[in-house]
């Protein structure tokens, strides 16, 4: 059984894996045996020391994902992979009726686009070369609900929904499994304005179940699970990790 999760010889490509989430599904890639190619625009030292200690490497290349610009680079840079890791993402906040055009584009472009236009340039590397990989995307909880004043990011991740399942369609029969993972309330630089607001940080403790924020190594997990042979079957699916919050 323990051979189902083993990623031993594989090699993960993680965007946005320097802090945060990303580090705790690099870190919990390279702890089931895969190396990583960490992809941000700040060098992943941290991450590095973290993933040196279970004994694989780390590659970092160093992109701003805020476009499309640099995706032919990074994959060339990366060299052949196994997995990729649609981590990276950015979050803007402010009342839907002042959100200014400027905070929603750089949210779907970072979120959504370069989601899309950097699992199609691995994707393609791929069934060029008549084989098979992983592709796991970090949608949200607001992938299922509204949220609060932040509407760019609930379309963006709302979208990352839609096209985990447009892409399972076309690729599962390629042997490219396409899932994605949706995160509750984690502590992270993305919530650090809800976690300062004593009200707001109250108010979501009182709805987690397990009466606890989420810590990024509370996806090592699932991320093992969906990047190895265990999911070979699965195609299109969301997980919530989420302490419970959708089941309240």
């Amino acid at each position: 059984m323990s051979g189902l999760f083993d990623l031993t010889g594989k090699r993960a490509l993680v965007t946005g894996a320097n802090t945060g989430l990303g580090q705790g599904i690099a870190v919990g890639l390279a702890m089931a045996g895969a190396d990583i190619v960490a992809v941000g625009r700040s060098a992943p030292d941290e991450t590095a020391k973290l993933v040196a200690a279970t004994g694989r490497t780390l590659s970092a290349v160093t992109a701003d994902l805020s476009t499309t610009e640099p995706i032919a680079r990074v994959v060339a840079a990366a060299g052949p992979v196994d997995i990729l890791v649609n981590n990276a993402g950015i979050i803007r906040r402010n009342d839907s009726a002042e959100f200014s055009e400027a905070d929603w584009d750089a949210v779907m472009d970072t979120n959504l686009k370069v989601a899309f236009f950097l699992s199609q340039a691995v994707a393609k590397a791929w069934i060029a070369a008549g084989r098979g990989g992983k592709i796991i995307q970090v949608a949200s909880m607001l992938s299922f609900q509204g949220g609060l004043r932040v509407p760019s990011y609930t379309a963006s991740k709302s979208g990352l929904a839609g096209l985990t399942k447009a892409l399972a369609n076309e690729w599962a029969a390629k042997g490219i499994n396409v899932n994605a993972i949706a995160p509750g309330y984690f502590v992270t630089n993305n919530t650090d304005a809800l976690r300062a607001d004593e009200t707001r940080s109250r108010q979501i403790m009182e709805r987690i179940p397990a009466g606890r924020w989420g810590e990024p190594g509370d996806l090592a997990g699932v991320a093992v699970f969906l990047a190895s042979a265990a999911s070979d079957y699965m195609h299109g699916a969301i997980v919530p990790v989420d302490g419970g919050w959708l089941a309240r």
